[in-house]
């Protein structure tokens, strides 16, 4: 269920993380440039409502001339149009393509800090591993920022130019419709700034019923934007694994889950397009209706000959710039809906992140620290799982520079586990790990990752593609039996597809042979290999890196012959015990 369902669509809570989404960017070093964009951003919104001021003026002179049948002062006004709307459009064009400049500055400072906190120390891993509260955190990223920057942006000046609208046409107005006389029971009522009190009624009540009518939309769109996400996930989960379902058959069954998510899409559809059938109508009829509301007004004092069309005309565009202004509030709401369903998505994200760190924290762990042993040990290291079940209890052992160690046991005894603990990613339990200062580690798993990129960007990852040369990829990839792919460093392809599961795993091990890791750790990473391929690729790792430590886990027993050590997981009182030999 949605967050936000429970809370006002301002108050406290929104204040707070509000508060907390702007001083990522406006406290940050890109701040005072961002800033005197934003001043002249500000400078050309308040240009644009000037304009329409002047407008306003020059077709009251218009009208006035037309009625009057005066030539010469209908075209010097229509002149002067001419050159006020030169000038309005070119402000206001440039204060959009400044508005645009400055969204793309606080939308890239933003995402930039949320990668940083959701790819930093491993923070992603931990959320996706076991705490798995929070949805699409890649899609809240991309779109999530987006929206929010975009409408922080366009409400924040929009609603800067109707207050600078409604300050510089409520004067107007009100002189306008100072004079005005409004004829009941048979004599005339004059009411001192008339068209002004009317326009503030009319606002206040249009508020009132808009809030009414849209409140449901918040929660709407907190639900649109993970229904979404879920549908679009399961469709890039079928494309990433387009073999394997093929290999099962699996079709009707991706195509079955597929649909149950859309239809999840459909029915936040129906809401939604009926919540905003509810609110167009009403803002909808409440905007023809405002349109008349000066006319209907002005109609019996005009048909009397106390005011000309000219000043008519001026009434009614500044009494619509004022009701403009005092309803911005009726005519963002939607907008107002989808930001404030940004706004929670974001921050809940960042509470997850902070959750989890504070979990990890607070939770007795496993100590990973460097020293100037050259060798990598288990002290005493016992693995749990996030509700304290251990799985390895008080492993001892030490891999030292070319050594050669084997894992065995059986399928759930927590060699995985073990090796997510060496690398970090598992914190769970206590004991010490202790790895040379400066060692170089690399893990290969079974299915090595393979970023959509350059073939040489994938076989360097997660190094920069320049760090070797042209003749070290092609000698690593002719090495694993790949030189058919030495021409192809450039080409951006999605590997993970366009390579055989041993292509593939033959590939992470040419990546070994490059980066010549201090310690190398192989999670089933040769197990779509036939035995001969196997025996090379075990054969090229002892050749070409002899002071390389290798720790394999395995299943097949074969895979022992090319260690020298093995440790074992064995059943103990509390837990698996790691035996070594």
């Amino acid at each position: 269920m949605p967050l936000v369902h429970s809370h006002a669509l301002f108050g406290p809570r929104f204040v707070r993380h509000l508060g907390r989404l702007l001083r990522i960017y406006w406290q940050s070093p890109d701040a005072p440039r961002a800033g005197l964009l934003l001043a002249t951003i500000v400078a050309l919104e308040l240009g644009t409502v000037f304009g329409n001021v002047l407008l306003s003026d020059v077709q009251r002179r218009i009208f006035d001339a037309f009625q009057d049948r005066q030539m010469t002062p209908f075209l010097e006004a229509i002149g002067l149009f001419l050159a006020t709307a030169g000038g309005f459009v070119l402000v206001a064009t440039f204060r959009i393509y400044l508005r645009g400049a400055l969204e793309i500055r606080w939308r890239k400072g933003l995402t930039g800090h949320f990668l940083q906190q959701w790819m930093s120390a491993q923070t992603y891993c931990q959320i996706e591993l076991h705490r798995k509260a929070t949805d699409n955190p890649d899609q809240r990223i991309q779109e999530d920022v987006r929206d929010f920057v975009a409408s922080a942006l366009g409400l924040s000046l929009s609603l800067l130019s109707a207050i600078a609208t409604l300050a510089s046409f409520a004067a107007i107005l009100w002189n306008l419709s100072g004079r005005w006389e409004i004829p009941l029971d048979g004599r005339n009522v004059h009411i001192p700034g008339l068209m002004m009190w009317v326009a503030i009624a009319y606002a206040l009540v249009a508020i009132w019923i808009t809030h009414l009518v849209g409140r449901p939309l918040v929660g709407i769109q907190f639900d649109r934007q993970r229904v979404e996400a879920d549908f679009r996930f399961s469709m890039a989960r079928f494309r990433e694994n387009v073999e394997e379902v093929a290999l099962a058959h699996g079709e009707r069954g991706e195509r079955r889950n597929s649909l149950r998510r859309f239809d999840s899409v459909v029915r936040n559809w129906w809401d939604l397009i009926r919540a905003q059938r509810n609110l167009s109508l009403l803002t909808g009829g409440i905007g023809q209706a405002n349109s008349l509301v000066p006319l209907l007004i002005a109609a019996p004092g005009y048909f009397a000959g106390h005011f000309t069309l000219g000043s008519v005309m001026q009434t009614r565009i500044a009494y619509g710039e004022v009701t403009g202004s005092l309803t911005w509030f009726v005519n963002a709401y939607q907008e107002i809906a989808r930001w404030r369903a940004n706004i929670e998505r974001l921050v809940t994200l960042l509470e997850e992140i902070e959750a989890t760190r504070t979990e990890l924290a607070q939770t007795e762990r496993v100590q990973i620290v460097r020293s100037e042993q050259d060798a990598l040990r288990l002290e005493g290291v016992s693995i749990t799982r996030p509700d304290g079940t251990v799985l390895i209890d008080h492993a001892e052992a030490a891999v030292r520079p070319g050594d050669r160690v084997v894992v065995f046991g059986p399928t759930g005894s927590g060699k995985r586990m073990l090796l997510r603990a060496v690398a970090g990613i598992w914190r769970f339990g206590k004991g010490r790990i202790e790895l040379p200062r400066g060692a170089r580690t690399l893990v290969l798993p079974e299915r090595p990752y393979l970023p959509i990129a350059t073939l040489r960007e994938a076989l360097s990852y997660p190094e920069l593609p320049d760090t070797y040369t042209d003749p070290r990829f092609r000698e690593a990839l002719e090495l694993v039996g790949l030189g058919a792919l030495g021409g192809r460093l450039d080409e951006v392809e999605h590997w993970s597809q366009h390579l055989s599961g041993g292509e593939q795993q033959r590939l992470g091990i040419a990546r070994a042979l490059l980066q010549e890791p201090d310690f190398l750790f192989l999670d089933e990473a040769t197990s779509g290999l036939d035995e001969d391929t196997e025996r090379r690729m075990y054969e090229l790792l002892r050749e070409r890196l002899p002071h390389s430590a290798v720790v394999s886990i395995a299943y097949r027993p074969q895979v022992a012959r090319y260690h020298e050590q093995r440790w074992r997981m064995a059943p103990g009182p509390a837990g698996m015990l790691l035996q070594t030999s």
